[in-house]
């Protein structure tokens, strides 16, 4: 049995019995709008909120609208309860996927959390929407799927899975260039490989790009491991 799939990572999709279903914007935006919040929304702030620049009764037009769109193809996508929206039970929503994932990795000690693919933390939600509430959304699951990834090479490297703590510290280090919590998960793995001037030149581009970038220089903790280098390059 094909479920209904909402897809808010890097691009918006839906997928009902395994076909895209083309929706306009505007039904777009409700979907969106609902599936970012866990709990049941009033119609009247949805309407609000996503049509801040009409009256009352014209966004309440347009919410009526939108749903109408939404379910004429007979897909039950927003479950309506009197003055009350959410998304229906039986959609499935890749970002609360991607959530759930991330809290497991900063949460558990479970082993089969480092089989995990870097790929299934490195989206961007609804990349290239702009609406307040996108923005505010966009940078809290970016931080988590951060903390996730830096967590997860961190425990990779203490399991001696090298090759897999590099491949997702170098995925933690692409998503976000100035992040040194990730530069530094990425230098551990390869002192802990006895890779010391790959540490080294790891340390020195995350200094160079804070420097130019931020006019900043690197951390105590940063400078930290930097010692370390030395005195395992000293103890060689």
């Amino acid at each position: 049995m094909h479920r209904t799939i909402l897809k808010l990572l890097d691009g918006f999709e839906l997928v009902c019995r395994g076909r895209p279903v083309a929706l306009p914007l505007s039904a777009q935006r409700l979907v969106a709008f609902v599936a970012l919040h866990e709990r049941p929304l009033l119609r009247s702030y949805a309407a609000g909120s996503l049509w801040l620049e009409s009256s009352e009764e014209r966004a309440n037009a347009n919410l009526r609208s939108a749903l109408w769109r939404l379910n004429r193809n007979g897909e039950r996508v927003i479950e309506c309860s009197g003055q009350r929206l959410a998304i229906h039970d039986g959609v499935t929503v890749d970002l609360r996927e991607a959530e759930a994932l991330s809290h497991r990795v900063l949460n558990g000690n479970d082993d089969d959390d480092l089989e995990i693919e870097p790929a299934a933390l490195s989206g961007e939600l609804l990349p290239g929407w702009y609406d307040d509430w996108i923005l505010f959304e966009r940078e809290r699951f970016r931080q988590l799927r951060l903390r996730a990834l830096d967590t997860l090479c961190d425990r990779l490297t203490d399991a001696r899975r090298f090759d897999a703590a590099l491949e997702v510290g170098l995925s933690a280090v692409a998503g976000e260039p100035l992040r040194e919590s990730s530069h530094r998960a990425v230098i551990r793995a390869h002192l802990a490989d006895g890779n010391v001037a790959e540490a080294v030149r790891q340390y020195r581009l995350c200094r160079r790009l804070l420097n130019d970038h931020l006019g900043l220089e690197p951390s105590d903790q940063t400078d930290d491991l930097f010692h370390d280098i030395h005195t395992l390059a000293t103890a060689g």
